[in-house]
């Protein structure tokens, strides 16, 4: 909430910075916090829905909202990044007049919010991809404002008018680059890939040296929104009464829980590995 009133406010002072000035990176840099602003909000909003508890329709509560916002931001900063790329590659070629010395004055505030916004969101932004991406729109604001003061110091002192451009250029590189990022981590999760910090294949061993476990099979792993991941597994133990496997299940649990931080396990006991049929089905094709 801090930093989205600290954006909104900047974002209104560098639009008529900009506009006063004529520097496409000072009204670039103001459609960025724009967008953060929306940004901001949608995830203040998605990380208050992703609280409500599960009913039996949601059985996950609606945690992957903010995975939703997170893709939803990630598409936001690829597409203004993309806009001022096309408006900077305009004005290389015909760089117009600038008034450096206000674009310099409202850069440096700008660049002031942006970095108060940065170090409030930070620490979230580890451990969560809806506040990481919020972050990155801040972030990419902070090197916004970083190029308009360095473009405003070689107009002020060079008359190098063509660094406006050239610097709003570079900098929405490195902003599409991060909107990748956070879009490809959405996608995996939605599409419920494995968790980048899980190895399956190190699961299935550390599993198998649980006392009592002498098979794993059917082994899925994937991630339920940040920071959430689920597990469901066949675990083939010697042939005993079900009293005696709740142990091995407990260990099993314990194993995933402290080395891969998997909190929610659905494990199968077995004594004899079942068929591949039963593990998986898939609606055959045609008619």
């Amino acid at each position: 909430m801090i930093a989205l009133v600290i954006t909104v406010a900047f974002a209104l002072v560098e639009v008529a910075g900009g506009w006063l000035s004529g520097s496409l990176a000072l009204i670039s840099d103001s459609g960025h916090m724009f967008t953060d602003a929306l940004a901001l909000a949608l995830s203040l909003w998605a990380g208050h829905i992703a609280t409500r508890a599960g009913n039996e329709r949601q059985t996950f509560g609606l945690m992957r909202v903010e995975i939703l916002v997170a893709l939803v931001n990630g598409v936001a900063l690829a597409a203004v990044s993309l806009y001022i790329m096309y408006e900077a590659f305009l004005r290389l070629r015909e760089p117009p007049e600038i008034q450096s010395g206000l674009m310099l004055v409202v850069a440096v505030i700008g660049l002031a919010a942006n970095l108060v916004g940065v170090l409030i969101l930070r620490k979230g932004a580890q451990e969560n991809l809806n506040v990481k991406g919020a972050f990155m729109h801040i972030f990419g604001d902070l090197l916004s404002s970083v190029g308009v003061i360095a473009a405003a110091l070689l107009v002020y002192f060079f008359g190098l008018y063509i660094a406006d451009p050239a610097i709003s250029l570079v900098i929405s590189v490195i902003i599409l680059y991060g909107s990748y990022r956070i879009i490809s981590q959405s996608i995996y999760i939605l599409l419920e890939f494995a968790p980048g910090s899980v190895d399956l294949g190190e699961v299935r061993t550390e599993l198998l040296k649980v006392k009592g476990v002498i098979g794993v099979h059917d082994l899925h792993a994937w991630t339920i929104a940040s920071g959430v991941y689920a597990l469901s597994a066949h675990i083939q133990v010697e042939d005993q009464p079900v009293s005696a496997c709740s142990c091995v299940v407990k260990d099993c649990e314990r194993v995933l829980r402290e080395r891969f931080s998997i909190s929610h396990t659905t494990l199968q006991l077995e004594s004899v590995a079942c068929d591949d049929e039963a593990c998986y089905f898939r609606r055959p094709e045609g008619p």
